[in-house]
C-alpha cells in the first residue's frame, strides 16, 4: 500500500509557498497542541483506577466510542495517502476506500461485541480464558507490541516530516528534534490522561478531519456546479487515461502479480482491522456488548462519510491539478490533499495559505490521536500480560500495574522516537503494511479460534501467534517494500526475492493454518468447560467485566 502510506511527502509544497505565513501555521499547530494537552489534564485528575486508566472506566456512550474509534482508524494515510491514490489511479485508488469500510463489516460481524463481552482490557484476556495464562499472554504482548511500534514508526516518521517541512526546517538535527518532540507529546498524553484523554483527543481530531474533507468537499463540488458527472469526466479527461481512469485495472490487473498483489492487501486491510490491537482496546470503553455494538455502527456510519468524500478529494485533485503536477510533488500523490487545499482556497494567497495551514494542523491532530491510541494500546498490553500476569504471575496491585503502564508507555516512546528518527527519510509504506499483515495473520486467527473453535489449544494460539507475526515480518523484509525499487525503503539495495508488496496472501492463510495444526497436533486435552463459561459470556454479556 505504498501509494497510500509514504507519509514522506506530506506537504511538500507547503515547504516553498508558506514561508510568509509561517507565524499563522505555529499558531494554529500551537493552539491544536495546547487544546490537546488541557484535554489530557483534565482527564489525568478523573482517571484513579486500572479501569479509567486502560478502558476510560467503561463511562463513553456509544456515540462518543463510534466518534473516538472513528478518530482511531482514520489515520493520515487515509486523509492524504488515499486521495492521492484516486487522483493517480481513478477507480483503482478509491478500492482503498472500499477495503478500509468493509474491515469494518468484520469487525461489527465477528470481534465487537464477542470481544466486548469476554475480555477486560486487552486481546490477551480472551486468549487466555481457555488457555495456560503466561505463554498465550506473553505471546499476544509480543505480537501487540510489534504491531503497534512497527505503526507507531510510520506515524512518528510522517509526524516528523509533516511538521519539519511546514515549518521550513531542513536539517538532519531540526527533523529529529520534531520527531523527538512528538514523541514527548504522546507520552504525555498515554501517561497523564490514560484512555480518557486519549479517547476525547481521538474524538476532537474525528469532528476535525470530518470537518476538514467537508469544507474541501464542499468547495469542489461548487467548482463543479455540484455536477458529480462533470468532475468525474473532467478528472477522466485531465488523467491523460480517458474512460479507462474510470475503471477497474490502473494500477491492478495489469499483470498477473499486481493482481495477486491486489488480493493479497485486500485481505490485510480487510482481516486486520479485526485485529489491530488499538482498535480492540476501544470495545472495553463502553458499559455493556450493546454499546460496544451501537458504537461500530456509529463508527461505520462517520467512517463511511468520509470515505464517500474522498471521492471529491482524489477526483478533484486530478480534475483541477492534474497528475502530472501531483507527481512533481510526489510520485506517490501524498501531497494530492495540500495541494488541492491551496488551489482551492488560491495559490499565493492568504486563504490558500490558511486553507493548507488547516488541512494540514488536521493531518498532525490525525497523526497524535492515532499515535497516543497505539501507544496506550501497546502499554496497556505490557502492564496488564506480560507484567501483571506474567512476571508478576497475578500478585501485582492496580497501582503497580499502572505505574508499569506508565513507565513501559515512556520506554515504548522512547524506542519510537529512536526508530522515528532513523525512518525519518524512509519510505514508510513497508511498516503500517506489516502492523495490517501482523494483525491479520496472527492476532486475528487466534482470536476467532479463541471464540468459536472448541479444539483450540495453547500449543494452536503459539504456532498461530507466533507463526504469523514471523511469516508476515519475513516476507515483508524480502519484499519490494523494503528492496529492488526507486520507492523502497533501500532503493539502492536489492533483496527482494517475494514480488508481492504485501504478504497477507501467504501470511493470513499460514496463521490460520498454524492455529489449526497446532491444535490438532497438541497433546493437550482442550478444556470444555471454559469453553462453554466463553461462549455464554462472548454471547451473552453474563458476567462480562
Amino acid at each position: 500500500m505504498s501509494a497510500a502510506y509514504d507519509s514522506h511527502a506530506v506537504i511538500q509544497l507547503a515547504a516553498s509557498s508558506t514561508t510568509e505565513h509561517r507565524p499563522l501555521i505555529i499558531t494554529l499547530f500551537a493552539v491544536f497542541v495546547a487544546a490537546t494537552l488541557a484535554i489530557t489534564v483534565w482527564a489525568g485528575r478523573q482517571t484513579k483506577s486500572a479501569s479509567d486508566f486502560y478502558a476510560g472506566g467503561r463511562q463513553f456512550t456509544a456515540f462518543q466510542n463510534g466518534l473516538a474509534v472513528s478518530g482511531d482508524y482514520m489515520s493520515a494515510a487515509s486523509f492524504l495517502g488515499i486521495a492521492g491514490a484516486i487522483a493517480l489511479f481513478g477507480y483503482d485508488g478509491f478500492l482503498y476506500s472500499i477495503g478500509f469500510l468493509v474491515a469494518w463489516l468484520v469487525a461489527l460481524l465477528l470481534v465487537a461485541e464477542p470481544l466486548r463481552n469476554s475480555g477486560r482490557y486487552t486481546m490477551g484476556d480472551v486468549l487466555a480464558y481457555r488457555m495456560r495464562q503466561r505463554p498465550v499472554r506473553t505471546a499476544a504482548g509480543t505480537s501487540t507490541i510489534v504491531v503497534s511500534i512497527f505503526y507507531l514508526l510510520a506515524q512518528m516518521a510522517g509526524a516528523g516530516v509533516l511538521v519539519s517541512l511546514l515549518l521550513g526546517i531542513t536539517s538532519d538535527a531540526g527533523k529529529v528534534l520534531i520527531v523527538a518532540l512528538v514523541g514527548v507529546l504522546m507520552i504525555l498524553y498515554v501517561t497523564i490522561g490514560g484512555m480518557k484523554g486519549t479517547t476525547w483527543v481521538q474524538m476532537v481530531k474525528a469532528v476535525l478531519l470530518i470537518a476538514g474533507a467537508l469544507l474541501m468537499t464542499f468547495l469542489v463540488l461548487w467548482k463543479f456546479d455540484f455536477n458529480v458527472s462533470d468532475l468525474l469526466g473532467t478528472a477522466a479527461e485531465k488523467s491523460g487515461h480517458g474512460a479507462a481512469f474510470l475503471e477497474p485495472g490502473l494500477k491492478y490487473g495489469s499483470t498477473d502479480v499486481s493482481k495477486l498483489d491486489f488480493i493479497s492487501l485486500g485481505l490485510a486491510l480487510v482481516l486486520g482491522t479485526a485485529g489491530l490491537p488499538h482498535i480492540l482496546i476501544r470495545f472495553y470503553t463502553v458499559p455493556t456488548a450493546k454499546a460496544a455494538r451501537k458504537s461500530v455502527n456509529w463508527a461505520i456510519g462517520i467512517i463511511g462519510s468520509f470515505y464517500l468524500m474522498t471521492i471529491a478529494l482524489g477526483f478533484g485533485a486530478a480534475a483541477l491539478i492534474g497528475p502530472d503536477e501531483i507527481k512533481a510533488k510526489n510520485p506517490a500523490g501524498n501531497a494530492a490533499a495540500p495541494q488541492l487545499a491551496e488551489y482551492l482556497g488560491g495559490v499565493g494567497t492568504t486563504w490558500g495559505a490558511i486553507l493548507l495551514a488547516v488541512i494540514s494542523a488536521v493531518a498532525f491532530a490525525t497523526i497524535l490521536a492515532v499515535v497516543a491510541g497505539l501507544t496506550l494500546a501497546s502499554s496497556s498490553s505490557f502492564a496488564h500480560d506480560i507484567y501483571a500476569n506474567v512476571i508478576r504471575k497475578g500478585t501485582a496491585t492496580e497501582k503497580e500495574e499502572m505505574r508499569a503502564a506508565k513507565w513501559a508507555t515512556v520506554a515504548i516512546g522512547i524506542v519510537s522516537i529512536a526508530l522515528g528518527a532513523l525512518a525519518r527519510d524512509l519510505n514508510v509504506a513497508g511498516l503500517v503494511a506489516l502492523a495490517f499483515a501482523v494483525a491479520a495473520s496472527a492476532n486475528l486467527p487466534t482470536i476467532l479460534y479463541s471464540l468459536f473453535w472448541k479444539r483450540f489449544t495453547t500449543q494452536g494460539a503459539l504456532w498461530s501467534i507466533y507463526g504469523g507475526l514471523a511469516s508476515s515480518v519475513l516476507l515483508v523484509l524480502f519484499s519490494p517494500v523494503v528492496s529492488g525499487k526507486v520507492t523502497s525503503m533501500f532503493p539502492d539495495a536489492d533483496f527482494a526475492w517475494f514480488p508481492l508488496e504485501n504478504p497477507g496472501l501467504i501470511s493470513i492463510p499460514l496463521g490460520f493454518l498454524l492455529g489449526w495444526v497446532g491444535s490438532v497436533l497438541s497433546k493437550e486435552e482442550p478444556d470444555k468447560g471454559k469453553y462453554a463459561e466463553l461462549e455464554v459470556k462472548s454471547l451473552t454479556g453474563t458476567c462480562a467485566h
